[in-house]
């Protein structure tokens, strides 16, 4: 019989109420039982702009595109989870199965880049939930968004844990050689069964590394993110995500620690108890150090790195195997060779199966 607490292939049971809803119901003891198999639902989401700004120091980029709000690859440390509440549902199972598309997408940014006064600068593709989802083999929406870019030639970067990325290559491979494309693959763990229990529909670990190795064989430049470093169960791989990932073709990384803003904390929480039971407060209380006593800092400059004896440490080990490994800085991306795209006419937008 199948674990009743853990649906097939979610990365959590759980749907607790957001944080702007007032009350909450919890089951009672002994009432529980086995969950049916969640379905995945998109619904089209109507949008005035496509482009949004951040001024986040943390982050190479200060305007992105994101397709998708909610993520089926369920990724259990998801610090996108919270943004659901601001459509009135929890960042719990509802994230991973009631999923909002923007359609309108690839005209908007058409339309955006078009503007007279409109200045080029790398734009990232997906930088809230991953743009190739399992959904993006039915909308076809990023491939959509990847062709207007590619026809003004605006240079963008990417992440990603998706093998679905491969499918867009005879876009990539032509913009790469303009340098217009960066790519990155995040891997958080190299374990296929604790990827199966932490990412339950993202590609499996080996794939992404054939992944790298196939975005690299194209000519495009590609970025190893490991994240999360999770402390007390993953970060002992730091070194060996590594090394694989520059077998596989990788020439530069990043690394991101743990962060559980919001709602994730509770979720991941209950999440490590139910996996992890005897590493639980071992795996917190390093969270903890890392971000002052709580388990997210908010703070530029060190939500993304940690603090402290442990985050100083952990920053040591990656710089000596990248340097080791002789990993670079990702290259600059070109903006002089962009050019406004056509505008669309009038009712001559694709629109999404269904939608």
């Amino acid at each position: 019989m199948k674990n009743p607490r853990r649906p097939f292939a979610r990365g959590t049971v759980r749907n607790p109420p957001n944080r702007y809803q007032r009350q909450r119901t919890e089951p009672l003891p002994g009432s529980g039982h086995p969950f049916e198999v969640p379905r995945t639902t998109l619904q089209a989401e109507a949008s005035r702009t496509v482009l949004s700004r951040n001024r986040s120091p943390d982050v190479p980029f200060d305007r992105s595109v994101n397709p998708y709000r909610g993520c089926e690859h369920g990724c259990i440390y998801c610090y996108a989870r919270p943004g659901h509440a601001w459509m009135d549902l929890s960042p719990g199972l509802d994230f991973e199965t009631r999923l909002f598309c923007k359609p309108d997408a690839p005209r908007l940014l058409r339309a955006e880049l078009s503007r007279s006064g409109y200045r080029p600068a790398p734009l990232a593709l997906g930088s809230h939930t991953d743009a190739w989802q399992p959904v993006e083999r039915e909308t076809g929406l990023t491939r959509r968004l990847l062709e207007v870019l590619a026809e003004c030639r605006h240079p963008v970067c990417m992440v990603t844990k998706s093998a679905l990325i491969e499918r867009d290559l005879d876009i990539l491979a032509p913009m790469a050689r303009q340098g217009l494309v960066r790519c990155a693959v995040s891997i958080a763990t190299l374990d296929h069964g604790l990827a199966r229990l932490m990412e339950p529909r993202a590609a499996p670990p080996r794939r992404r590394l054939l992944t790298i190795r196939r975005l690299a064989g194209a000519g495009i430049p590609v970025t190893v993110l490991v994240a999360p470093s999770i402390p007390a169960l993953t970060d002992h791989e730091l070194e060996r995500i590594l090394a694989a990932a520059r077998e596989a073709g990788a020439t530069s990384a990043r690394m991101v620690v743990l962060r559980l803003p919001k709602e994730v904390g509770e979720l991941f929480e209950a999440w490590l108890r139910d996996h992890f039971p005897q590493r639980a407060e071992r795996v917190l209380g390093r969270v903890r150090e890392l971000h002052g006593g709580r388990l997210h800092d908010a703070r530029f400059g060190r939500r993304m790195t940690g603090e402290g004896a442990y985050a100083a440490l952990l920053g040591q080990r990656f710089r000596l195997a990248s340097r080791r490994l002789g990993m670079v800085e990702p290259p600059e991306l070109r903006c002089d060779l962009f050019r406004p795209p056509r505008r669309e006419e009038k009712g001559s937008q694709l629109r999404l199966p269904g939608l």
